[in-house]
């Protein structure tokens, strides 16, 4: 454990203005805060907090962040309070102190939403001073390394796996690959121990056998530069045990057949050396292809800047290289805290991250706890990709997305709005996945919004966030829709005129907050009509009940006395159309309302309404105007050239659109196809059926 006077010598020499008053106030403030406190170790805890701000001395950081870090558990875990370290050490620090505090104990259902919500306040903490981020990144690392120590293997394997899932993938995002590497590395050995023991003991054993190969190869490097005029320094070592166990995962391979253990780095003096070294690099050893990377012309969005590739060395050995200048080796070492601000005489605080805008952005979407895990590990993840705007900006991407996630990093409403892509000038399909280098040009309309079908090819969580919290709005605002309709025709049904004031009768007898929930209850079948009925008029259901007398069965509400138009509401949100019978306008439907479901629309002839005994069925019309569909066709074709065609030409010379078409069966001269079909109404389909008996390559045309 750093000593007081250590402590401040460490700070003084990177930064001679720090305030040691400050640093020497919180060193005491700390230790007799947390007085005889012990860590698991068996250490002092006071030890901790002082282990977090060494880390962060090594990251060169201002002497804010260090007395942060030395009070960061002081208000949860001693007596001491906000306005304490207020008082004590100024508003900035209280701040940041109150941002990096461990949370309370959340009382949660689930362990997911204990971990949501402390990845909620904490990301809402860091958005205001990215500095929040930087001491809890510290702090999970000296708790990763002290993690033996507690006893219980299940804890241990949590933290591990919240380690990896998240704060990894953060140190990553700033550039922090040091720490994000020995983060992997010591949750590895907890989450997955046995493969983690495998391989160190392989690793062990290629030392033995290699005796000093790494040291050999990087030599060689290094000289090979020196004999053609580049002076560069050549580091190298064995990868990371989780990095070998990932690419093994990721190659189904064994540790045998994994070639690529070892990686180097070169460092030079300037970019143009970088590329020189490449090319010398290149020229005396073989390159494997797809293994190289230039980080340099093209950046990733957190910074970091590099050449990367691949060769085969002597021996047919495979090494990985990494090539840069020492101040983009700074920058991969310290990544943010590489551009600390008290050199720049800038506040700490306006140092802005553009992805964390991102991550606060998705806690506004997301609505439950998984969500908002799911959608933030998306957002962290590595593995990603480079697109370009028409005007040649450069848009960061994981690998799997498509025109719709490059519309929504560029801006949501653009997102929102997207209707149709070029990319590299190519009109394409929105379910299209972007490569590396593609030009991507987004075609808007203030007319368009999100697509549920989104959701199925969407590889970002802004974007999957934002199209589920349209959704979301949109269904709750159709529900809402239909159950007004469905409570006005439950007013019809009361003997008399109903009174003025019912929708409030029936919140106060049904016991239901608002108006918007009541409606919901009623369209979700969460209250029975006959509740509702009886909540408003007291008594009006007693005279039915005893028309019906004695019958058995379960008791139904009273006939309707008109259709509930469902016009004006998306399929597929409020109400879903049977897929056995496809219904569409100018046909004669009804629905199933069953509890806590989206109402289920049929034809009034279908043979699946027999299963729907225990629900409720309602009576519903299209509305006037009412257009649009799809109905499914039986179609027998003669086994003749062109019969398809013709088909196909039949729906098109009708207008109509094929948007499934499947072969089911095929006897001798005959084939029976199945075909989906989006039309305006009843008469425009039996136009269709009508032009298709009438060719005389269809021998038949029936309606599914």
């Amino acid at each position: 454990m750093l000593r007081q006077y250590e402590l401040v010598e460490k700070v003084r020499a990177y930064d001679p203005e720090a305030d040691e008053a400050l640093l020497n106030r919180a060193y005491v403030f700390s230790m007799k805060a947390h007085g005889a406190q012990v860590r698991a170790s068996g250490d002092p805890y006071f030890s901790h907090p002082i282990e977090v701000a060494g880390i962060l001395t090594d990251l060169k950081l201002d002497d804010e962040t260090i007395v942060t870090a030395i009070l960061h558990d002081t208000i949860e875990d001693t007596v001491a309070t906000h306005d304490q370290i207020e008082n004590l050490f100024g508003p900035s620090v209280a701040r940041l102190v109150d941002g990096v505090t461990k949370l309370s104990k959340i009382e949660a259902q689930s362990e997911n939403e204990r971990a949501a919500e402390n990845l909620r306040k904490f990301l809402l903490a860091l958005s205001d001073d990215i500095r929040v981020l930087l001491v809890k990144l510290a702090d999970r690392l000296h708790n990763m390394r002290t993690i033996h120590h507690i006893p219980k293997p299940e804890k241990r394997r949590r933290i591990a796996r919240e380690t990896m899932d998240i704060y990894a993938p953060l140190a990553e995002r700033i550039g922090m690959y040091e720490m994000m590497k020995e983060m992997q590395t010591l949750a590895f050995s907890q989450i997955e121990p046995e493969a983690y023991d495998s391989i160190v003991k392989r690793l062990d054993q290629l030392k033995n056998e290699g005796g000093d190969l790494v040291n050999r190869i990087g030599l060689g490097l290094q000289l090979h530069l020196a004999d053609n005029g580049l002076d560069a320094e050549v580091t190298g070592r064995e990868k990371h045990p989780y990095s070998i166990w990932k690419k093994m995962a990721e190659r189904h391979i064994s540790f045998e057949q994994l070639s690529d253990v070892m990686a180097f780095r070169v460092i030079v003096e300037d970019v143009e050396d970088c590329y020189r070294a490449l090319g010398l690099i290149h020229q005396r050893w073989p390159m494997v292809p797809g293994r190289y990377k230039d980080f340099i012309s093209t950046p990733k969005r957190n910074g970091y800047r590099s050449l990367h590739t691949s060769v085969i060395h002597d021996s047919n050995m495979r090494i990985e290289i990494q090539i840069r200048t020492r101040a983009m080796h700074e920058q991969a070492e310290r990544g943010l805290a590489a551009h600390w601000a008290y050199k720049e005489g800038k506040p700490a605080a306006d140092v802005k991250v553009p992805w964390i805008s991102d991550l606060v952005e998705i806690l506004d979407h997301a609505a439950s706890p998984e969500e908002l895990l799911e959608h933030t590990r998306m957002a962290m993840y590595q593995d990603r990709i480079f697109a370009f705007t028409p005007k040649g900006e450069l848009i960061q991407l994981p690998k799997g997305s498509t025109p719709v996630d490059f519309a929504y990093a560029v801006h949501t409403d653009l997102g929102d709005q997207t209707v149709g892509a070029k990319v590299n000038g190519r009109v394409v399909p929105l379910r299209t996945i972007l490569e590396n280098g593609d030009q991507v040009e987004i075609f808007a309309s203030e007319a368009q919004h999100p697509q549920p079908s989104w959701l199925r090819f969407v590889a970002t969580g802004k974007a999957r966030a934002a199209v589920r919290r349209f959704v979301r709005h949109k269904e709750r605002d159709e529900t809402i829709a239909l159950g007004a309709k469905i409570f006005e025709e439950i007013l019809d049904r009361l003997e008399g005129k109903p009174p003025k004031n019912a929708v409030k009768r029936a919140l106060k007898a049904l016991k239901v907050e608002d108006e918007d929930a009541l409606m919901i209850a009623i369209a979700r079948k969460r209250l029975s009509d006959e509740a509702v009925m009886e909540a408003i008029v007291p008594g009006s259901t007693a005279d039915r009940s005893k028309k019906k007398g004695a019958a058995k069965g379960p008791k139904r509400p009273s006939a309707q006395r008109s259709a509930i138009s469902i016009k004006g509401l998306t399929a597929g949100v409020a109400y879903n159309l049977a897929d056995c019978c496809h219904p569409i306008p100018g046909d004669r439907i009804v629905g199933l309302r069953r509890e806590d479901e989206g109402i289920e629309v049929h034809v009034i002839g279908c043979d699946q309404l027999a299963s729907g005994v225990d629900s409720d069925w309602l009576d519903l019309a299209w509305g006037d105007g009412s257009d649009g569909g799809t109905a499914r066709l039986a179609l027998i074709l003669r086994d003749v050239p062109g019969a398809l065609g013709k088909m196909a030409g039949i729906f098109g010379a009708k207008d109509a659109n094929i948007v499934n078409l499947k072969l089911v069966h095929r006897d001798g001269s005959f084939q029976t196809f199945h075909v989906d079909t989006e039309l305006h109404d009843l008469a425009h389909l039996h136009a269709i059926i009508a032009a298709l008996r009438a060719s005389d390559a269809i021998s038949q045309a029936e309606r599914i």
